[in-house]
């Protein structure tokens, strides 16, 4: 380096001035003293003033906390990957029971494997030295570290079937219908929680906008195909019945929340209502509004670049109208975590807020 340059960046360094964090506003982080902790919304709101994964899961309960108190709220659930195999399918009871969702948007496969617990049925734990050709004879599914039985799943058909049978030849289906029917018949036959059955109960619509890619879409196509056979009227299904009841739902809203866990079909349906909306207006050539969501939580583990998140950040989503961006009142919170660690510690805590406030 010359002596030149060398005299000029010493100059630099000689007359630069630190700045004051505390007189900007920048907040001080603090350690996380568990002497000092006595509950999960106690250990939550230290991990706020921590960082990393710690720090987003305690922000992430400051903003479920604020969405689902929010009484002009209404918010949206959406649930992928295979929460209800693992065992997270009361986590979706307990948000309904408690009224903290207004709507939930699922895969097929995750309400289907909840049908499986909500009807009495049960999953198993996977052993290492199990042989996934011999699982596949014994009719042992496996998900991951967790089996799902092909006997329970047959067991789903008997209750869709017994629902399928009783629809009207005349009037069409789609998903939150046939969800609903299904939460009534296990209030009527079925004595302990399920999703579907808290959906009913608390007036909660539930959307599966994939339908076909799950074991209840397979029910729909052999119970027509059946229909078929005998020369009877097969079932319709239109899915727009979906978009357009949510729709209306989201458009009497006065502000928008959305909790997430995963990413896929459900994440990206929900979301993409608002530019639905904005699209209703612009192509009918009337004046409309936008409608965004103001409240953001989610839970996965993906980050973009994998594609897994299907509906893109909350500030990417900001671009397509989906969301409030921060600057106008929008607040965000995206953990990425495991969600049967992340999502339960975050509900318990939540719920012990709330509680509190009572």
């Amino acid at each position: 380096m010359s002596d030149k340059k060398h005299e000029q960046l010493a100059g630099e360094g000689n007359f630069r001035e630190f700045a004051d964090a505390a007189a900007e506003g920048l907040e001080p982080l603090r350690p996380l003293d568990l002497t000092n902790v006595t509950d999960f919304d106690e250990l939550l709101r230290a991990m706020g003033n921590t960082a990393f994964g710690g720090r987003a899961l305690g922000e992430a309960a400051d903003t479920l906390y604020e969405m689902v108190t929010d009484p002009d709220c209404f918010v949206v659930a959406t649930f992928s990957g295979a929460m209800t195999v693992a065992k997270q399918g009361l986590l979706i009871c307990e948000m309904i029971d408690r009224g903290m969702i207004n709507a939930v948007v699922s895969t097929g496969a995750l309400m289907a494997h909840g049908l499986v617990e909500g009807a009495g049925m049960a999953h198993f734990k996977h052993r290492p030295d199990m042989d996934d050709r011999e699982l596949y004879h014994k009719g042992y599914d496996r998900v991951y570290d967790t089996l799902e039985l092909e006997a329970n799943l047959d067991g789903v058909e008997e209750i869709f079937a017994a629902v399928a049978e009783k629809w009207p030849t005349d009037q069409p289906a789609c998903s939150h219908m046939l969800a609903w029917a299904i939460g009534r018949y296990l209030e009527a036959n079925s004595p302990g929680r399920a999703i579907l059955k808290s959906a009913v109960q608390r007036g909660v619509p539930v959307y599966i906008p994939a339908w076909t890619d799950s074991v209840l879409g397979m029910d729909l196509g052999t119970f027509n195909r059946g229909r078929r056979e005998d020369g009877g009227q097969p079932l319709r299904y239109d899915p727009y019945l979906d978009l357009d009841d949510y729709c209306e739902r989201i458009l009497s809203a006065k502000r928008l929340g959305i909790f997430t866990i995963g990413g896929g079909v459900p994440r990206n349906w929900a979301q993409q209502v608002g530019p639905y909306i904005d699209y209703i207006h612009k192509r009918a050539k009337h004046a409309g509004y936008l409608q965004r969501f103001r409240y953001a939580v989610r839970i996965c583990p993906e980050p973009v670049h994998w594609g897994g998140l299907s509906g893109c950040t909350y500030s990417e989503g900001v671009s397509w109208g989906k969301f409030v961006p921060p600057s106008e009142g929008g607040r965000f919170a995206e953990v990425y975590a495991d969600a049967t660690i992340a999502w339960p510690l975050l509900l318990k805590g939540v719920v012990q807020r709330i509680e509190k406030r009572k």
